[in-house]
């Protein structure tokens, strides 16, 4: 999946060069036709002879892509909002939308495989929130359900318990009752399910050397 990521991000790159090459100057007096856009071979919308001098509709919603995924990756849900935002008739939307999906700069499975590994290293996501994230940006349920399940559940566990630790230290001095609710709770916010939530909790307060018997 990161190889396919990589790729897509290359792909976008050469396309993003392209949309942004200067406009060759005439070689004495006129003036240079303006374009907002280099043509993509194969792609007839794209050519600008077939264009008068109003702004092109399926140009605008290339270049509006283009910006977005220079931004952030993004699903393609989202980026159909934005081009409804900007009063994009739905049928360039969804043909802009395709040739960027042929062209492998708009990948959602891609997208997905990079939001679950950011919110899992940054958050300590577990696969509930971590659903409930990809269903927010958009990405269908087919394509989450794929996604989550490369997840390791040993993995998983052992990120509960590298959470557990850590916020273990700032509760120091608390009973025992009040450590194990409040550190279930963050568990339980991040989306990991109650019995591994609480067996996670319980081993880790029983261990604690502060509740540890002389």
């Amino acid at each position: 999946m990161t190889d396919r990521h990589d790729a897509a991000r290359a792909a976008f790159e050469a396309a993003l060069a392209a949309t942004s090459s200067p406009e060759p100057q005439p070689a004495s007096g006129g003036s240079a036709r303006p374009r907002a856009w280099q043509p993509i071979p194969g792609d007839p919308e794209s050519d600008p002879t077939t264009r008068d001098h109003e702004p092109d509709a399926y140009d605008v919603a290339r270049q509006i892509v283009l910006r977005q995924l220079a931004m952030s990756p993004k699903s393609r849900k989202q980026l159909r909002d934005k081009l409804h935002q900007r009063n994009c008739p739905d049928e360039v939307a969804e043909a802009v939308l395709d040739r960027m999906t042929e062209l492998g700069l708009v990948d959602d499975e891609a997208y997905a495989g990079m939001l679950v590994r950011s919110q899992q290293a940054g958050r300590g996501l577990a696969k509930r929130a971590l659903a409930r994230e990809l269903r927010t940006k958009g990405v269908d349920d087919e394509t989450a359900r794929a996604t989550l399940e490369t997840i390791d559940p040993a993995a998983e566990r052992e990120q509960a318990e590298r959470l557990v630790a850590k916020r273990l230290r700032t509760l120091h001095g608390l009973d025992a009752t009040v450590q194990t609710r409040r550190l279930a709770g963050m568990l339980a916010r991040k989306g990991y399910p109650a019995d591994l939530a609480m067996a996670v909790v319980r081993e880790a307060v029983a261990a604690a050397p502060e509740h540890q018997r002389d």
